[in-house]
């Protein structure tokens, strides 16, 4: 029997083997061009603790910015997106939501100065594994540290900051992007306007979780992937189209490759392979072949790791400021910088009270919640709270099975529940899955609109 996809894979190690000798490199190493880059030179201190001595952010931008820098919407990526959210003069190929920006379209940019970054952790540009690390000139590959969601948009708004961007008129995403356009409204309240969070959650649920870690297995059980130090080497492609494979099930729904794949084979008149063979398998097989060579193997372990931490509850983000906080204070210690004035209070009260507006001390512990649905629920809510006075629009897909719509619903539902009189939820009934976010113009891009230009 022959076995053509596994003989494919070693004929594409042998190419790569290949190319280290004056060839091309993958072609993830740049593959979008015409972004600026925002230059931040000081450390930055991440979440757990560990720090970037500098980054640079990536992005892109559309639209007119006004006078007063006000009509400014940060648009938030997926996972794996770049800032190339539409076409511009200095790079021409149509971006992940071309037909979704422009003139009169559903983010206006006769309306609006639209701003679309590559996050941290990313490889289009901004700072990531692939990076190079100022300590050795070497790239970081694992030696980067681990990043959460909140990194990622605490980097954002300082990049707006050195732009004189002090509020946006809205924090808009999907899938990620919509985890990060819920955070940005938590973090700082006082700078956003507005929210849109489309096919996303406030917190992680197991079959996300199982399902991205899923793909990390895979990825590092691929020999090649060399625990992360693979830069100057072949890299782990196997392991990375097995994993976009993975990730294409739960991006799009069974009654679509019902309709669109059936159980057709590729070949009916030949005999059954082993290989691709229905044309749901060649499917699979062309999505993983395309993706595995655009992407940095090692950002697709660290975002889909900060993508399973999120979480908006409470009691989480409490232990996120509380540890931010002191590891702040050990940096200063550090550099030999005084204390700051408000030292009296210790950090962990600064940091909860500031997050949740409630003192650590009177916050349940998080082990006694942990088995309670309706505590986890109430966690959640008091979380949320601080989104009150925030117009927000949620809107959910009935066929994602990655972000299930019973999500998004727990969003609009906590956010009503503590106050938020100006929540629009709406739930598309698509056959496109997750990806409905993507393909769904006229649905999803209505309620963007009638989103972003509702007059207060």
């Amino acid at each position: 029997m022959a076995f053509p996809c596994v003989d494919q894979l070693e004929q594409r190690t042998q190419k790569f083997l290949q190319s280290f000798d004056g060839g091309p490199e993958p072609s993830y190493s740049n593959p979008v061009s015409g972004y600026s880059l925002y230059q931040h030179n000081e450390p930055f201190l991440l979440d757990h603790g560990g720090i970037l001595p500098k980054f640079e952010i990536a992005y892109e931008s559309w639209g007119e910015l006004n006078a007063d820098k006000s009509n400014v919407i940060l648009l938030h990526t997926g996972l794996s997106a770049s800032s190339h959210a539409k076409s511009h003069a200095a790079n021409t190929a149509p971006g992940w939501w071309e037909k979704f920006i422009g003139p009169g379209l559903a983010i206006d940019t006769n309306r609006f100065h639209v701003i679309c970054t590559n996050v941290i952790g990313g490889c289009y540009g901004s700072t990531g594994p692939s990076s190079i690390d100022p300590k050795d000139n070497k790239p970081y590959a694992t030696r980067f540290p681990i990043i959460t969601i909140f990194d990622m948009v605490r980097a954002q708004f300082d990049m707006l900051s050195s732009m004189g961007i002090h509020k946006l008129h809205a924090s808009v995403g999907a899938s990620m992007g919509g985890m990060q356009s819920l955070a940005a409204a938590l973090l700082f309240k006082e700078r956003v306007g507005k929210v849109i969070s489309i096919s996303a959650a406030a917190r992680s649920h197991p079959y996300s979780i199982a399902l991205r870690f899923t793909q990390r297995q895979v990825l590092m059980a691929d020999p090649n992937w060399n625990k992360g130090f693979y830069y100057d080497k072949v890299p782990p492609h196997g392991g990375m189209k097995l994993a976009r494979e993975i990730a294409t099930i739960s991006y799009r729904s069974g009654p679509e490759w019902e309709q669109r794949f059936g159980r057709k084979r590729a070949q009916p008149t030949t005999t059954p392979s082993l290989c691709a063979d229905f044309l749901i398998e060649t499917y699979l097989d062309h999505q993983g072949e395309r993706f595995c060579l655009q992407y940095d193997p090692n950002s697709l372990l660290y975002v889909s790791k900060a993508m399973d931490m999120f979480d908006l509850s409470a009691s989480t983000s409490a232990e996120t400021a509380i540890r931010r906080a002191r590891n702040t204070l050990r940096l200063q210690e550090g550099k030999g910088s005084s204390a700051p004035e408000n030292a009296a209070t210790p950090p962990e009260e600064q940091a909860a009270a500031c997050v949740t507006g409630t003192p650590a001390a009177e916050l349940k512990a998080k082990e006694e919640i942990q088995d309670d649905p309706k505590a986890q629920l109430n966690d959640l809510k008091q979380g949320l709270s601080t989104i009150k006075d925030i117009p927000t629009l949620v809107l959910g897909i009935q066929s994602d099975i990655l972000f299930p719509v019973w999500q998004q619903k727990e969003v609009a539902d906590c956010l009503r529940e503590t106050g938020n009189k100006s929540v629009t939820y709406y739930e598309l009934d698509s056959m496109y899955g997750h990806d409905a976010f993507l393909l769904e113009i006229v649905n999803v891009g209505s309620a963007v609109k009638g989103h972003l230009e509702l007059k207060e």
